[in-house]
């Protein structure tokens, strides 16, 4: 579990710890020796694990600091770590697709929302939610001049923390360098939804051909490694040209996009 639990954890921030993972493991020294010696006061814990009393105090009585709390909740839902091959790491990695081709991931909160599209339907949307056992709202639906975005009603933020632990950029995405690692890691029909939602976000579709320009305002590394995956799912050559990915109309067909 710490590998994953460890990045989440470095997503939330602290005025005391610069690591917020020390918090972490200095939480669960002191619940640790607590139930070791459960007659131990805050005075004799803090002095005992170098700690001082006043933060021992809180942790003494049930008080559970914020990177912790969203690590349990994490790990209640299953998006700690789970085993590539679950169903659970499959829906992770397509919402993570909707997110990264249609949604995002704001810097101040780690609130995440993913917006419809021409090929991607609200529908759809919620559905990816729900794989990973959220339910959802729609924002925006009803103020003009703003998009309309799909949006967690509960463990929103946590979920947000998780994707971002997972790889996917909170914030602004056009500087993210390369795809998340964990798209790799899953097995090749994963990789392949992945794939397919990521071109059905962002292909222009023409009334004139079957092919589908994928629009990728990213560093040229990104643009490389996603042509990479494409050519991985779909066996066939992607043309490169700036910041276009340009997909035949059989290799559309193939990945259903048409």
């Amino acid at each position: 579990m710490d590998p994953t639990a460890k990045a989440l954890s470095r997503t939330y921030s602290d005025r005391v710890y610069p690591d917020p993972w020390d918090k972490i493991l200095d939480y669960r020294r002191v619940r640790k020796y607590a139930a070791e010696h459960p007659d131990a006061g805050r005075t004799r814990v803090g002095r005992t694990l170098d700690l001082p009393p006043g933060r021992v105090r809180g942790w003494l009585k049930d008080t559970v600091p914020d990177p912790v709390r969203g690590i349990n909740v994490a790990i209640d839902r299953g998006w700690l770590d789970p085993d590539p091959d679950s169903e659970i790491a499959a829906a992770l990695v397509e919402l993570l697709a909707h997110v990264l081709a249609g949604g995002s991931i704001t810097a101040r909160n780690y609130s995440l929302g993913v917006a419809p599209g021409e090929r991607v339907d609200s529908e759809e949307i919620r559905d990816a939610f729900e794989r990973v056992g959220v339910e959802t709202r729609t924002r925006n639906a009803d103020a003009p001049g703003r998009a309309s975005e799909i949006v967690p009603t509960c463990d929103g933020t946590v979920l947000g923390r998780c994707l971002v632990a997972m790889g996917a950029p909170a914030g602004e995405k056009t500087t993210l360098e390369q795809l998340p690692a964990v798209v790799w890691d899953v097995p090749r029909p994963v990789r392949r939804s992945f794939a397919q939602i990521y071109v059905r976000h962002r292909g222009l579709k023409f009334s004139d051909k079957a092919t589908t320009q994928v629009q990728v305002k990213r560093p040229d590394s990104f643009i490389t490694e996603l042509r990479d995956l494409l050519d991985d799912v779909l066996g066939a050559p992607i043309g490169e040209a700036n910041t276009r990915l340009t997909i035949s109309a059989d290799a559309a067909r193939e990945l259903g996009v048409e």
